[in-house]
């Protein structure tokens, strides 16, 4: 089989087996169960292929220790047994490999998974194998409304493997377990799910989903990487994305957080959790978000963020860099920010230093209760070319500062009320900045406690108050 890249791809020639299963009888019209029928003809170096149909499952079909097994469809539609029906394990349609016993190359492409009836979520395919998953258009319709695990699980279990899951969409999200037939889990299902048995590198690829009441794409281990390639992902709780292994970065996609389907708390659209990432040519349209937008916990390493577009309208912090975290760049990026909340929140003494660079910091917040569009007292922090329009009504401010080691360079603060804070903090340069308050009151004010405060260049139309 080809290598599990972007480009990847397999064919007939890479099996010694082709079954076709109606030939085989696998029945395509909806009225028998297939499980069967698959159970008996799946093997290794075996690729089975299913023609335009129908094909009804009533439980689950699991190989393990195997190599090289196709699962292909042509116009296929798998539609799964209700929860009370299904029998034996009520999670998974197919599990290709399992952590103790991991297969080696996986191809399953192909399938619509109708799931409209009620009750008839399910996981789809758990695949856990060595090397060489590929994964390709599977199209879910319907909501997870059974409480059983969610749509997919996929873990590359050799460090040296790779993977690519490329058009597996669920837009439809799932139900909160409270609402569903199964109970005893907390909350209910995740959409996409990598697990600590996760070691290699997975690219998902142009994947879609709706809102889960768990998370929606959720890296969980502290090992292997994964890229995310395009896509479209919203609403989920606690994370649409949340990511933790090793490494990893998304790229040109589209995340929302615009609906609150499973009443969460702390919807985040992006939460990085553990290891280092890039985010490049992000959306992140979050009108209504009641967490964060990007939130970036204290076990990640380090995070690039670059040409990135967020759109921000609730109470939370469009970006929360938490004070164990690592260091922060964040650069030709723009920042809207509709909701009286923080555009940028640094938290932490000196975990690692935070540069903004080129980023634009727009939109209509209010200064009540939040005051400040970037609030910073994290220690050896650049601001370099950054740009802060926040003429909203109550005493909206644009940058405050409250460490040490400061350097605010060739930017431009535009604000209702102080653009520039120096709260208790030292050693601060500010350079060929223009900064202006819209209701006059003072362009820089320095407060009693700070020292080592330079300035050179300045614009600063309405002067500086170092007054207690």
């Amino acid at each position: 089989m080809a290598s599990a890249s972007t480009d990847a791809s397999a064919s007939e020639s890479d099996y010694s087996n082709v079954v076709d299963m109606v030939e085989a009888g696998a029945d395509p019209n909806g009225n028998e169960s297939i499980t069967s029928v698959v159970q008996n003809n799946i093997a290794d170096d075996t690729l089975l292929r299913f023609p335009e149909g129908e094909y009804y499952m009533d439980s689950q079909v699991r190989i393990t220790g195997f190599n090289n097994v196709g699962i292909v469809g042509d116009g296929a539609t798998i539609v799964p047994a209700n929860y009370s029906s299904f029998d034996g394990p009520q999670y998974r349609l197919f599990r290709l490999g399992t952590s103790g016993s991991p297969g080696g190359s996986v191809w399953f492409e192909g399938f619509d998974v109708d799931q409209t009836a009620s009750n008839t979520g399910i996981r789809v395919i758990s695949a856990e194998v060595s090397d060489e998953l590929v994964v390709r258009d599977v199209f879910i319709h319907g909501v997870h409304d059974s409480g059983t695990w969610g749509p997919g699980l996929f873990n590359i279990t050799d460090p040296d493997g790779v993977g690519i899951v490329d058009c597996f969409r669920a837009f439809d999200g799932g139900q909160h377990v409270d609402d569903t037939p199964h109970g005893g889990r907390w909350r209910g299902a995740t959409g996409i799910m990598l697990n600590g048995n996760h070691q290699g590198h997975i690219t998902f690829k142009d994947c879609v989903l709706g809102g889960f009441p768990d998370n929606g794409l959720y890296a969980s281990g502290e090992n292997g990487g994964i890229d995310i390639d395009g896509g479209w992902y919203e609403n989920s709780a606690t994370a649409s994305v949340r990511l933790s292994g090793s490494e990893g970065s998304i790229s040109n996609a589209i995340l929302v957080v615009d609906d609150n389907p499973t009443g969460a708390e702390g919807q985040h659209a992006v939460r990085l959790d553990h290891g280092s990432y890039t985010l490049s040519n992000v959306t992140l349209d979050t009108p209504n978000q009641n967490g964060e937008s990007i939130r970036i916990m204290n076990g990640v390493d380090s995070t690039t963020i670059e040409n990135t577009l967020i759109k921000a309208g609730g109470q939370s912090s469009a970006v929360r860099i938490d004070s164990g975290a690592g260091a922060v760049d964040f650069r030709n990026s723009e920042v809207e920010i509709n909701g009286s909340a923080y555009a940028f929140r640094i938290l932490g003494d000196s975990p690692g230093a935070v540069s903004l660079e080129d980023v634009n910091v727009v939109g209509s917040a209010s200064g009540s209760p939040i005051q400040p569009a970037i609030f910073c007292e994290r220690n050896n922090c650049q601001f370099d070319g950054v740009s802060v329009e926040q003429l909203g009504s109550g005493n909206r401010r644009g940058l405050e500062l409250r460490g040490s080691n400061y350097e605010v360079t060739n930017s431009e603060f535009e604000t209702s009320h102080i653009p520039i804070i120096v709260h208790n903090a030292n050693d601060v340069d500010i350079e060929n900045t223009y900064a202006r308050a819209d209701d006059g009151s003072t362009s820089v004010h320095v407060r009693s406690g700070s020292s080592g405060v330079s300035f050179q260049g300045n614009d600063l139309p309405q002067g500086i108050d170092d007054r207690s």
